[in-house]
């Protein structure tokens, strides 16, 4: 539960069809980002929204330990301490111009090396609606693929950006053997299957886990991340 020095910022993001959305930016208080994270989270009527605690932890942790830039917002109709995101649940659909207020706002804020990092259903979002963005690609947590379909990571694949799906090995809803079938059409992801893990990714180790995974992919030589930092940084 360590909160570590950030300038954090209480976002709103305007989608165009009108909505307005809560969220947060979380800074590097060094003044260099060298990557930016646009989180989508789990799925809303099931508990998830942007401080689903991956996520939180991210935003936590990464400025400081990374140099990672992390905005997190909920989806239209989800509602956090934040506050509460205009409009409804839309199955993924809507959502798709949620993603994309996220993907302009970093842009406009002049955000450097863009990568969308979904878990469960915001996999799904980033799945369907997130290869034509202005990002360098995705990062995939437990994906279940009840949505997107394969010409969704057909066009993907087309696009060459690099996908990696971080599938937990007893993950109720798509586990590693599964997911190499199901996810043969994005012909450039790398599968990783983490030993032990669960969907939720409950547990101090596996949170480390995707933390380390994360940062690997979009700031390699901050990785692997310290596990230990100067008490007098401890917020």
């Amino acid at each position: 539960m360590t909160v570590l020095p950030a300038i954090r910022e209480d976002i709103v993001l305007r989608t165009e069809d009108g909505l307005e959305l809560v969220g947060e930016l979380a800074l590097p208080a060094s003044g260099e980002v060298r990557a930016t994270l646009i989180t989508l989270h789990p799925l809303p009527t099931h508990g998830g929204f942007m401080d689903s605690h991956v996520f939180r932890k991210a935003a936590w942790r990464l400025p400081h330990l990374a140099d990672v830039a992390v905005i997190r917002f909920n989806t239209r109709g989800t509602t956090s301490p934040r506050g509460t995101s205009d409009g409804q649940f839309e199955e993924g659909v809507g959502e798709a111009a949620d993603a994309r207020a996220a993907v302009d706002f970093a842009v406009a804020r002049g955000l450097p090396n863009r990568w969308l990092v979904g878990w469960s259903f915001g996999t799904e979002v980033a799945l369907m609606h997130g290869s034509d963005l202005d990002v360098e690609g995705a990062i995939l947590l437990s994906p279940p693929l009840h949505r997107a379909k394969d010409a969704d990571l057909e066009r993907w694949a087309a696009t060459g950006k690099p996908v990696t799906a971080l599938v937990p090995e007893h993950d109720d809803f798509l586990q590693p053997d599964e997911a190499r079938e199901r996810f043969a059409p994005l012909t450039q992801l790398e599968l990783v299957p983490v030993e032990d893990a669960k969907h939720l990714w409950v547990g101090e180790a596996y949170v480390r886990i995707v933390l380390d995974a994360i940062v690997e992919r979009v700031a390699p030589d901050r990785a692997p991340l310290p596990t230990a930092v100067a008490s007098d940084v401890v917020q």
